[in-house]
């Protein structure tokens, strides 16, 4: 028991900048309170005294702030920040080295009995405010996003965001977000200046717009540069002048100061000022 709670207390140290010493901890988190009086009432729970485990979980609650119904499953290392306002339902289960913050709800969408709550794999981060809700898996290593409602499950190294949440960011779509930026960055330099947010971290619905946007016009750029050559080729008169390059003066009235790529000399880096 003893080498469990010191396992705990380590885990605030890791994952809290705040906290300063071991009295402070012991007496002023109530995510560790809540931890071990949920580990009286489970252990009531499993011998079959319901009432007193719930009776314990409520004094929880009362105390802390923090709700976990003694029926719930909970791994080693496992960290609640700040705490207020937690809900883990009857079902749930939750790996080793999983962080939640103050707000979260694992919850259930079934009045049916059975497994009705979420299982969170080992080192998930569950954001302030998130509800994760069903019977639903949230695989080892991932993130959700503050405020997110998140029903279906989320791979492994996942993050997920939004309501209702989704995957912006996976094991198996990294490799092609990586590509995407390159190939973005290309397009960037070539017209002398960045579509802000651009980058894949960034899960903004209107700058992934525009970044698609981006590659559109650098299609139908590369379309029409191929047509003009061909008929240049026929002894056609056509696309001989430049395309106007971009200026500051372009960026007046945006509120964007950007560094404009000159054509004559080295590709630079977009950096806007906002």
């Amino acid at each position: 028991m003893f080498s469990r709670m010191k396992e705990d207390i380590a885990a605030v140290f890791h994952r809290d900048p705040a906290a300063r010493n071991t009295f402070e901890v012991l007496t002023n988190y109530p995510g560790l309170h809540a931890i071990w009086m949920h580990r009286v009432s489970h252990r009531l729970w499993r011998a079959d005294f319901k009432w007193l485990a719930r009776s314990v979980s409520t004094f929880s609650r009362w105390l802390t702030g923090i709700e976990i119904h003694p029926g719930a499953t909970l791994g080693r290392r496992f960290f609640i920040d700040h705490g207020m306002g937690v809900v883990i339902g009857e079902t749930a289960e939750i790996g080793d080295d999983v962080t939640l913050y103050h707000g979260v709800t694992l919850g259930g969408t079934s009045w049916q009995a059975g497994k009705r709550h979420p299982t969170l794999e080992n080192n998930v981060v569950v954001g302030a405010g998130a509800k994760v809700l069903g019977p639903i898996t949230i695989g080892e290593g991932a993130k959700v996003g503050s405020n997110s409602v998140v029903v279906k499950s989320a791979p492994p190294g996942s993050t997920v965001v939004g309501i209702p949440g989704r995957v912006v960011t996976s094991a198996a779509n990294r490799q092609d977000a990586d590509n995407k930026t390159d190939k973005r960055h290309c397009i960037a330099q070539k017209y002398g200046f960045d579509a802000y947010a651009i980058s894949p971290d960034n899960p903004d619905p209107v700058a992934n717009a525009m970044g698609i946007m981006l590659e559109h016009m650098h299609q139908m750029d590369h379309k029409v540069e191929e047509m003009c050559g061909v008929i240049r080729s026929m002894g056609g008169d056509v696309c001989t002048d430049n395309m106007h390059s971009l200026s500051k003066a372009d960026f007046a009235d945006t509120g964007i100061d950007p560094v404009v790529h000159n054509p004559d000399a080295p590709h630079e880096a977009f950096d806007p000022k906002i």
